[in-house]
């Protein structure tokens, strides 16, 4: 099972890009979006469907242009669980999962912290997603959570590790994601790359992508009853549509 995450930023902007040209190439078999900024009913699913992926599931923010995410898949999950039940979390519409025979795949937007009330909303949601996936892993302990995490984790995982003070890189922030991570996760990149320095995001100024002044926010979060199962993770950083590049991950479902 080969498991591509993707924020996009703007769908619509991804496919003027080449996205479906591209989606056809790398042929996963499920796609995680994140920042979609977009309806289902602004898109034309069709596209989607030829390029195999018949089963689209989509969950967009309440407010237009803004957040959402989706999963594309060539197979038909058993269950879509559409956002987390939460109403602080959910109406910006940053989760969505499918459920599979023996696993379960969720594409996650985790909020930025622009500003100070960004940032506390932010905090308020990390705390909230590590309770509700704490529950949810009762149930379903097989889970894969793929997305944009907006937070950097390890100073290699970010061009300049003395921006201690930006939202993204704060003490906190990291200390949550290590927190989630010892609470039952694997980081599948760092896990197969212990020592690979790559970014999965790049400003849009000063030229960051082409001298390759970036940050690592998106992973794929594999629980540990699957660590054997894990058998690639890359970051796919010569896809150009977005000013994040996505990443993949590959499970054996055995």
């Amino acid at each position: 099972m080969k498991i591509i995450s993707y924020n996009v930023n703007g769908i619509r902007a991804a496919i003027n890009k080449g996205f479906i040209d591209w989606l056809k190439a790398a042929n996963p078999d499920v796609v995680c979006l994140q920042e979609i900024k977009a309806m289902k009913e602004q898109l034309d699913l069709s596209l989607f469907e030829e390029a195999g992926y018949k089963y689209n599931y989509w969950f967009s923010a309440q407010k237009k242009g803004y957040s959402g995410v989706a999963i594309l898949s060539k197979t038909e999950p058993k269950h879509v669980e559409y956002g987390t039940s939460i109403e602080s979390m959910d109406f910006e519409g940053r989760n969505i999962r499918a459920d599979y025979d023996g696993f379960s795949v969720m594409s996650l937007y985790l909020p930025s912290g622009t500003n100070d009330a960004r940032l506390n909303h932010k905090l308020e949601y990390m705390d909230l997603f590590q309770e509700y996936i704490n529950n949810l892993k009762k149930d379903i302990p097989n889970l894969i959570i793929c997305g944009d995490y907006n937070i950097c984790h390890e100073e290699m995982d970010i061009h300049n590790p003395k921006m201690k003070g930006v939202s993204g890189f704060l003490p906190v922030e990291r200390e949550w994601i290590g927190s989630f991570i010892n609470s039952g996760f694997i980081d599948s990149f760092r896990f197969i790359n212990p020592e690979l320095q790559q970014y999965s995001w790049w400003s849009y100024r000063a030229n960051a992508r082409a001298n390759n002044k970036g940050w690592r926010l998106d992973y794929a979060m594999v629980s540990q009853p699957l660590q054997e199962n894990i058998k690639r993770a890359v970051i796919l950083s010569e896809a150009v549509h977005s000013d994040h590049c996505p990443i993949l991950v590959e499970i054996e479902n055995k």
